[in-house]
């Protein structure tokens, strides 16, 4: 008989085993084939030290229940409504055999990818699951019929492989091996066999491999070894920091000796009454030779440049004083002139 069934984490299957006088059977660690709905497949790898082993996750959703022994009640299996099963995870292990199928089929090619025609079907996986029975009515009423309750064992993570699943998975994979390059193909040069040759164990021997007498020589002949340059080098690099040193101290002491710059002004107003009000005892460390020449240049210039301005104005004074007694002189000579006229004329009138 096939029946309905509900997970165990259901309200009423608590309600169910607090119920007294209720006839119930309690299995545990039952064999069972579960009927999956495959929704996806991915092809997966382990961590590092598993050697990064392939493996397919496999998830989709929860359809049926099929014990291996019938259960109480002559129930044969337990199905469930779309939407209604459990979400389910398993892990499909490759053996060495079938890895050794998938990389003559391709697999590390670039086309390489999982089949698309073993999704949207429903497999069976095996399983180990609790189950709880809830005997129907005693009254033996038409249409009444036990109720099940399950659940499954690491439905999350159910871990199953060709033995135990009974599918051959390898064998639904295309054959890529013709399609595209190789994902690790490269090309070695005779500096990397000769750098990796201690560290390789060949499995086969010179005279096996038939290689020519010409990568023989490539690759068995000396290196030529490079000169050693890090002393000089080093030598080089610690003359070239000397140097910018030295230019980066004579940068930073002009601009501290030119007036009005940055530095200037931080060195004066700044590192001056700082090292005074740390070391008040000593005395005030005096300026660079530098800014004390520049200052005494400095105050030269003003002073000449005061001296030349009291001297113009002396000079424009003494202009001006020049230029009033002449025009006093011109006056006084044209009065007279006027003067001397008159008299003519009176002369000129009174004869």
């Amino acid at each position: 008989m096939r029946t309905a069934g509900l997970t165990m984490n259901d309200v009423w299957a608590h309600r169910v085993l607090r119920e007294r006088g209720v006839e119930t059977y309690r299995l545990a660690g039952v064999t069972a084939e579960l009927g999956v709905m495959v929704e996806s497949l991915e092809l997966r790898h382990r961590c590092k030290e598993e050697n990064y082993r392939p493996y397919l996750h496999i998830t989709g959703e929860l359809r049926s229940v099929t014990p291996a022994k019938a259960l109480p009640f002559g129930i044969s299996q337990v199905t469930y409504a779309p939407g209604q099963g459990e979400k389910v995870d398993a892990f499909y292990a490759f053996d060495d055999q079938q890895l050794a199928v998938l990389v003559s089929k391709g697999y590390f090619a670039s086309g390489f990818a999982v089949p698309e025609q073993v999704t949207g079907i429903e497999w069976e996986l095996p399983a180990t699951t609790d189950m709880l029975v809830l005997a129907p009515s005693g009254a033996q009423i038409e249409g009444d019929a036990p109720v099940v309750f399950t659940q499954v064992h690491g439905i999350g993570g159910l871990e199953i492989n060709l033995e135990s699943s009974g599918y051959d998975l390898a064998s639904y994979f295309a054959d890529h091996s013709m399609n595209g390059a190789p994902r690790t193909e490269s090309t070695v040069d005779a500096r990397g066999l000769k750098a990796r040759s201690d560290a390789i164990n060949s499995l086969f021997t010179e005279a096996e491999l038939g290689l020519d007498t010409d990568a023989e020589q490539i690759v068995g002949g000396p290196v030529p070894e490079a000169a050693p340059v890090v002393g000089g080098m080093s030598a080089r690099l610690q003359q070239i920091e000397a140097e910018i040193a030295v230019e980066r101290k004579q940068y930073q002491t002009e601009r501290a000796s030119t007036e009005g710059t940055t530095e200037n002004l931080y060195w004066e107003r700044v590192a001056v009454p700082l090292h005074r009000a740390e070391a008040p005892q000593e005395m005030p460390f005096p300026p660079p030779v530098q800014v004390r020449e520049a200052r005494l240049v400095r105050k030269l210039d003003l002073d000449l440049e005061q001296e030349e301005q009291e001297q113009e104005t002396r000079r424009r004074e003494v202009e001006t004083a020049l230029s009033l007694e002449e025009r006093k002189r011109q006056v006084a000579q044209r009065a007279a002139g006027l003067d001397m006229g008159e008299d003519d004329g009176e002369q000129s009138l009174g004869s």
